[in-house]
C-alpha cells in the first residue's frame, strides 16, 4: 500500500483520504486462517502490506517487505530483500522466486501447504534477462505490443509458474493441489496495450481492473471450462477456506464470496447483486480521463454487464454496457438516467454500509491551469 497523494499537489482538486500503509494486526489474513487449520504457509515476492509477513500468518517469507516494487538492483542480484541469500551477481529475481517456491514445496511435500507466490514482475522497473530480451527484439512489433523487455519479463514469469507446476507433477502432488493464477491489475499503460480494453493499470476502466484468472483443481474444475460470472479478489479468501475445509475466523466478516460453486459448475451464479471498487486517492501517470493522473479519486460498481464509474472531484457519472461496449467508448449516463441511478444508489448504499470514506475537502494548492488533457484520455474517447 502506498501514499494517496501521488502526483503534483497543484493538480489535485481534493485532499485525498489518507491511506493506511501497513495492514493492522487486528485483521486476520488468509495465512493466519490456514495456519490455524494446520497448513504450512509461505509468501514469496511482493508483500506490500507491512514489514514482516511472518507476524501475520506466514511461516516463511522470502523477499517480502513493505515496498511494492523491486529494490536495490531491481530484478538482478545483488538483492536487498529479506531471507534471500545472495548467489551469483546478475541472477534474475523472477527465476529465483520460482526456485524458492519449488524448494518450499519439496520441503513440505508431506504436509498441507499454502504458497502465496506474488512475483514482483512485471512491475517497474522494466528489466529483463538479456537473452530473452534479444529474442523479442528480433520479433516484428505489433500495433499493441512493442516493448521487448516487457514481453521478456512476462515469459520469465510464465517460466517460473511453469517450474512450480512442474514440481507439483514431479512430486505427485498435482492431483491434490488447488492452483489459482491471476493478476492484480492491467498492463502498464506506458509500456503495453490492453486493447480492446480502455485504460491500464491504476484505472477503473476495464483495462485496469479486468484480469485473467485461471484455476486448476483436479477432480473439481473441468479442464477447458469457462465461467462468465463476475468475481473479485476478495473472493479468494472464502474460496480457500471452503476448498480446504478450514473454519473462518470466529465473528470475523469476510468481504467476498466463495467461488467453489463456480469451480464445480461454471454455469452457476453467485448470490450477490454487484461488485465494487473504491479508490479515494490520486495516482499519477498516464491519464484515462483528465489531468496528470492514471486516476483521480473514484469508485466503480459492476452489476451484471452494466458498469458505473463515479469521479469524486466533480461527481461525474459514466455508465457503460460492457456486453455491447467492452471498450467503454459510449457513456450512457445521460441517455439512460434510470439505469445510472440504479447503479449509483447501489454504490452509495455499499459505501454507507462499509463506511467507505469519500474525499470532499478542497485542496488549497490546486491550480486548474496546471491540469492538461493527456494522450491516453484523448485516445480513450475515440
Amino acid at each position: 500500500m502506498a501514499n494517496s497523494d501521488r502526483g503534483s499537489s497543484k493538480d489535485r482538486k481534493l485532499i485525498p483520504i489518507k491511506n493506511t500503509i501497513h495492514l493492522a494486526e487486528e485483521f486476520v489474513t488468509m495465512g493466519e486462517a490456514l495456519q490455524a487449520g494446520g497448513y504450512v504457509t509461505a509468501t514469496m515476492g511482493k508483500w506490500h502490506l507491512g514489514d514482516d509477513p511472518t507476524t501475520q500468518g506466514f511461516d516463511v517469507n522470502v523477499a517480502g517487505k513493505a515496498w511494492g516494487s523491486p529494490s536495490g538492483g531491481g530484478y538482478h542480484s545483488p538483492y536487498k530483500y529479506p531471507n534471500l541469500e545472495q548467489k551469483e551477481k546478475g541472477e534474475y529475481l523472477t527465476d529465483r522466486l520460482g526456485e524458492e517456491a519449488c524448494k518450499f514445496i519439496e520441503t513440505n511435500k508431506e504436509k498441507p501447504f499454502f504458497l502465496y507466490l506474488t512475483h514482483y514482475a512485471v512491475h517497474t522497473p522494466i528489466q529483463a534477462k538479456p537473452d530473452l530480451k534479444k529474442k523479442y527484439q528480433a520479433k516484428k512489433p505489433t500495433e499493441r505490443h512493442k516493448n521487448a523487455a516487457y514481453a521478456a519479463m512476462i515469459e520469465s514469469t510464465d517460466d517460473s509458474v511453469g517450474a512450480v507446476l512442474g514440481k507439483l507433477d514431479e512430486l505427485g502432488l498435482s492431483e491434490n493441489t488447488l492452483v489459482l493464477f491471476f493478476s492484480d491489475n492491467g498492463g502498464h499503460g506506458g509500456v503495453t496495450s490492453n486493447a480492446p480494453l480502455r485504460g491500464s493499470k491504476g484505472m477503473l476502466y476495464e483495462g485496469g481492473i479486468r484480469e485473467p484468472m485461471i484455476v486448476k483443481w483436479p477432480g473439481v474444475t473441468r479442464p477447458g471450462s469457462v465461467c462468465r460470472e463476475n468475481v473479485i479478489g476478495v473472493d479468494f479468501y472464502p474460496t480457500l477456506l471452503e476448498a480446504t475445509k478450514t473454519s473462518a475466523p470466529k465473528d470475523y466478516l469476510l468481504d467476498g464470496l466463495s467461488l467453489v460453486p463456480l469451480l464445480e459448475n461454471p454455469k452457476a451464479k453467485l448470490k450477490r447483486q454487484a461488485i465494487y471498487w473504491h479508490f479515494p486517492a490520486y495516482l499519477q501517470g498516464y491519464t484515462a480521463r483528465h489531468g496528470n493522473f492514471r486516476t483521480t479519486p473514484a469508485g466503480a460498481v459492476r452489476m451484471g454487464d452494466w458498469k458505473l464509474i463515479e469521479f469524486f472531484e466533480d461527481g461525474t457519472l459514466e455508465l457503460y454496457d460492457t456486453s455491447k461496449d467492452l471498450s467503454e467508448t459510449k457513456n450512457l449516463a445521460k441517455k439512460m438516467p434510470e439505469k445510472a441511478r440504479e447503479l449509483h444508489e447501489a454504490m452509495l448504499a455499499w459505501r454507507k454500509k462499509t463506511k467507505a470514506p469519500v474525499p470532499t475537502e478542497p485542496n488549497p494548492a490546486y491550480d486548474p491551469k496546471s491540469v492538461k488533457e493527456g494522450k491516453a484520455g484523448k485516445k480513450g474517447r475515440k
